[in-house]
């Protein structure tokens, strides 16, 4: 009895100098069960992990700066890159070492469909924009234009063929688990492609359209995260309990005023505002994909307009009147959406990687995490700038860069001849006409 009695004693004393010991751990931790979740403001290793995040920004910055100057091709082609490591993250979330083992070949399939969906994505841009690669004399005119014409059919082979290639890998005791990462696989190739399409179309309705919308996702980001770092005290939703409602109320302001600025300086540039189109030649037509800078009339909307402030301004105030473009108040739209709404993409993939319990999607970005960590306010944003340009940008009428297009993508050099001939006759009879 008295040795449970000492040890009962020496128990609790231990307990109390440990208990004295956590007080104010517990206090903390009292403090944020009353605030909510623990926030980054009270990290003690807070300013080591914004050191990394910083550096790791500074060279993605750098690197997307360079690539924007080198041309709408190496755009295109960081996108592609992009999308595979987007996949590889993905693709691994469900993946189970175990049932790996018993299935060779397995994990080839998902690229099988990945890279099927790739030709069937861009194959059907390149179709529209790439046809007339080489002039109609030459066999590779033919070569190119069967394989355009055909693109539908071939990716359907090649999906088909994957079918079959896992329907006779089914084995009985994988079945849940290859259905599992069939259905898996398609929900990433929605997610992915679906988003890149309308990213690559931005790309060349104008450079302007793709660099405007990404700018405005990373500096609401950053924003969010400098103003959460510094001022951040009341959580603003449990799937993120590091995000703040100082953070998203500092990020949308900047966000906004960066919107009507930056729409400003882009805007002045041709080379950012022309759109990549096709270039014509009496004996070849091809899509301009060199790295050299556009030149075109950029049309109204990069304009310049002289806006009087009048009784606005004191009157000793040096400037009556200030320029704008008229896309800067199309800007807003963007900076207002990429503020307000594109975060909850940034949510969806908070609550995605709770349902899966992990923090990351990846670690092939130091401080951030994965590809996918940093894309998933990006494809929301790519959808509704491609949509918002579509709908109130874009001219909704023919132009005779579009129709001649069409003759050339459309028309045998017969037809076209023909189509040569008739238009003279008309052009004539109508000169007659005239005189």
């Amino acid at each position: 009895m008295e040795r449970d009695t000492s040890s009962s004693d020496v128990s609790a004393s231990h307990v109390g100098r440990a208990r004295q010991r956590r007080r104010p751990t517990e206090a903390t931790a009292d403090g944020n069960r009353t605030n909510g979740p623990a926030l980054l403001v009270n990290d003690q290793n807070k300013y080591k992990s914004m050191l990394i995040r910083t550096y790791s920004t500074v060279w993605m910055i750098g690197g997307f700066v360079l690539i924007v100057y080198m041309g709408h091709l190496y755009i295109w082609a960081m996108v592609v890159v992009i999308q595979i490591f987007m996949a590889k993250e993905l693709f691994n979330l469900l993946r189970k070492s175990s049932e790996e083992k018993q299935l060779p070949g397995f994990r080839l399939l998902n690229w099988h469909f990945f890279f099927t969906a790739m030709l069937f994505t861009y194959g059907r841009f390149l179709s529209r924009q790439l046809v007339n690669t080489v002039t109609s004399d030459h066999l590779l005119y033919k070569v190119v234009s069967g394989l355009i014409k055909y693109q539908m059919f071939i990716c359907y082979f090649l999906y088909i063929a994957g079918f079959v290639w896992f329907i006779l890998t089914l084995k009985k005791k994988t079945y849940k688990y290859q259905f599992k990462q069939y259905a898996w696989t398609h929900m990433i190739l929605l997610t992915v492609f679906a988003q890149s399409s309308f990213t690559v179309a931005n790309i060349f309705e104008g450079m302007f359209w793709f660099l405007l919308p990404a700018s405005l996702i990373v500096i609401n980001d950053i924003a969010a995260y400098l103003f959460g770092f510094f001022l951040g005290r009341t959580p603003l939703i449990k799937l993120s309990p590091k995000k703040t409602w100082e953070g998203f109320i500092g990020a949308s302001v900047t966000t906004i005023i960066s919107a009507f600025v930056l729409a400003n300086v882009m805007g002045r540039f041709q080379w950012l505002a022309c759109p990549r189109k096709v270039r014509y030649h009496f004996l070849w037509n091809v899509i301009d994909l060199s790295t050299g800078w556009l030149r075109c009339d950029p049309g109204p909307m990069f304009k310049p307009e002289h806006y009087s402030l009048g009784e606005w301004v004191p009157k000793g105030f040096p400037w009556k009147e200030v320029v704008l473009l008229p896309v800067q108040w199309h800007a807003l739209a963007l900076g207002l959406f990429a503020s307000i709404i594109a975060p909850f993409g940034g949510f969806f993939a908070s609550g995605f990687k709770r349902a899966f319990k992990i923090k990351d999607f990846g670690d092939s970005i130091p401080g951030h995490g994965g590809i996918t960590d940093r894309m998933d306010c990006q494809m929301v944003m790519a959808v509704f700038a491609y949509i918002y340009h579509q709908s109130f940008i874009s001219p909704q009428n023919y132009s005779v860069e579009l129709i001649l297009e069409q003759i050339l993508r459309n028309l045998t050099f017969e037809e076209q001849k023909f189509l040569y001939q008739q238009l003279g006759e008309i052009y004539r009879e109508r000169q007659l006409m005239q005189s």
